[in-house]
């Protein structure tokens, strides 16, 4: 059989490197496997993790296969084996060329993500991702398929977002992973995931999740603007894309929410918002975002409503506890000591005795102490770390009342006010609510309690004019919506939750019916009844049995 000639591509072949790769992206392959070995070893060929092999297609056609072995393990069995087993197809047909490329595609390679592609900065890029890329000689494309294995972590328990009721699987920081769990809450057709890369470096691949019809088009645009905008080298974590895409970059107060928990996404993810997660990272972001998220969890909806009205207004009331109380005991302490009950003003003094630091100078002592101990606490290993808290508190806390350096009520405040900011789900929000609290502080101990309402009204007017993705921060209640109160300081009945957030602007509004559900529960029947048991007819809501005769079924024992 004689062989064509071969023809090289239109676009003209690199035989550089990177640089000259990154400047001519549109170039291709060429159809000569010994120059695609030469610029592969040229380019990747320094690395001894990288193969480069070169081997026959059915006996008699030349050809190149190159991976990358720590992020691969199925090269060999799923591409090489069915490639290198020798046969008559070509011998019968005479293929080259496309021809053969559609019978290798089709007939002999086993998975099913294959493609083919002849741009060298799609191949370059598809092999640093883990990809197996197949050369053939006299084929203008080259085979890419999807066969990246990386050693991964075990789905586990979020660490940061625990309940008592509820899932127990949370994010790893693999992407495919935490999409599939995600998926596999919902199965339907209208769950949409793209997949855009960030990072002139790393590539890293960023998924854009949401639910088409009843998510707002316009909120998802907006996104991909902003994930269009990113300019950096690499995204090693989603805090990253965080910082580029929120509104406000001086406010302390976070603007976008990250959870590990695929229930907690999919979950604002049927309200009617986006969920961003990063390859490489185990926090999902959620976008927007209001204040009253920030200490909501999970189980504030798997419990019945009394019980965790009641949860979550004890976890409100610790918010501002941990934000105000150093500042109103430094502000009654230091200007308005009248307020103070005569027993306890008694106390306070004798305790405060042989001090000899103002009030003000002995919190601030005692806050940023407290931020010491807790930040070494979190950065020592998991078995020191416990033992370190206990003799922080105890030990020092107590040799500091001894020596006469702070007051016993101060620690006492102090302590109160460091439990109250543990009480606050969210460790972003609670971060903002600890650096406000030394502003109050310095305020209250130059001017009283006037200095604390100043600070605070400082506060909500920042709070006010804080914007997440167009929503205002403090949604919904300012601006006010009755069908949002009711899912804010108390949580209603799910029944009575049937309207999405209005502020959202979701395309599909109902989650309940409720009128369908109150009609329905009307018809309850209480078959198990003591006093007349058995099957009720239809339409009998009292539960009562359709006779009260021997029929019934109770049988006696006399």
């Amino acid at each position: 059989m004689k062989k064509k000639s071969l023809k090289k591509w239109q676009t003209p072949v690199i035989q550089s490197t990177g640089a000259e790769l990154e400047e001519n992206p549109d170039a291709t392959i060429s159809l000569d496997v010994e120059e695609n070995f030469a610029f592969l070893n040229k380019l990747l060929g320094e690395s001894d993790d990288f193969i480069l092999r070169r081997f026959q297609v059915m006996g008699s056609v030349p050809a190149l296969i190159t991976y990358y072995c720590n992020m691969t393990e199925t090269a060999q069995k799923d591409i090489l084996k069915p490639l290198m087993t020798v046969g008559s197809r070509r011998e019968q047909t005479n293929l080259e060329g496309d021809d053969l490329r559609d019978v290798l595609m089709n007939d002999f390679l086993y998975p099913s993500d294959g493609k083919a592609e002849a741009r060298w900065s799609i191949v370059v890029e598809a092999v640093m991702a883990g990809c197996t890329v197949v050369h053939v000689q006299g084929i203008s494309e080259a085979f890419i398929f999807e066969t990246r294995s990386i050693a991964k972590r075990s789905i586990d328990q979020p660490q940061t977002e625990q309940v008592i009721r509820g899932p127990r699987e949370g994010f790893i920081e693999m992407l495919t992973t935490n999409i599939s769990l995600m998926r596999y809450r919902l199965q339907t057709p209208n769950f949409k995931v793209k997949i855009m890369k960030i990072g002139t470096i790393t590539r890293t691949m960023v998924a854009v999740c949401y639910i088409e019809g009843i998510v707002n088009p316009a909120l998802v645009e907006e996104v991909n603007n902003r994930l269009r905008m990113i300019e950096i080298d690499g995204i090693m974590d989603s805090g990253y894309l965080e910082q580029f895409i929120q509104d406000n970059h001086i406010s302390p107060f976070p603007q976008i929410q990250n959870t590990e928990r695929p229930d907690k996404a999919v979950a604002n993810m049927l309200e009617g918002r986006v969920i961003l997660v990063v390859d490489g990272s185990p926090n999902a972001l959620i976008l927007p975002t209001v204040f009253t998220q920030f200490y909501q969890t999970i189980e504030d909806y798997t419990e019945r409503f009394l019980l965790v009205s009641f949860i979550r207004l004890a976890r409100l009331l610790a918010l501002v506890f941990s934000l105000i109380f150093p500042a109103l005991y430094v502000a009654i302490i230091s200007f308005n000591p009248e307020l103070i009950p005569t027993e306890f003003a008694v106390a306070v003094a004798g305790g405060r005795a042989g001090v000899p630091f103002p009030s003000v100078v002995e919190v601030l002592v005692m806050e940023i102490s407290m931020e010491v101990l807790r930040e070494a606490t979190i950065r020592l290993p998991q078995q020191v770390g416990g033992a370190l808290s206990i003799v922080g508190v105890l030990v020092v806390g107590q040799a500091a009342v001894s020596a006469g350096f702070v007051s016993p009520i101060t620690v006492v405040v102090i302590a109160l006010t460091t439990i109250g900011s543990f009480a606050t789900p969210a460790y972003n929000a609670a971060l903002a609510l600890r650096l406000l609290r030394f502003p109050l502080i310095i305020l209250a101990g130059t001017f009283g309690l006037y200095g604390v309402m100043v600070g605070l009204i400082l506060i909500v007017n920042h709070t006010l004019s804080l914007r997440s993705f167009g929503v205002p921060y403090l949604s919904p209640i300012v601006p006010g919506n009755f069908q949002g109160m009711k899912d804010t300081v108390a949580r209603a009945p799910l029944w009575w939750l049937k309207h999405r957030p209005v502020m959202l602007h979701p395309l599909k509004d109902k989650t309940v019916n409720e009128k369908e559900y109150l009609r329905r529960a009307q018809s309850k029947s209480n078959v198990l009844d003591p006093v007349s048991p058995g099957i009720p007819k239809k339409g009998d809501s009292n539960g009562k049995s359709a006779s009260n005769n021997s029929d019934s079924g109770v049988t006696s024992d006399d």
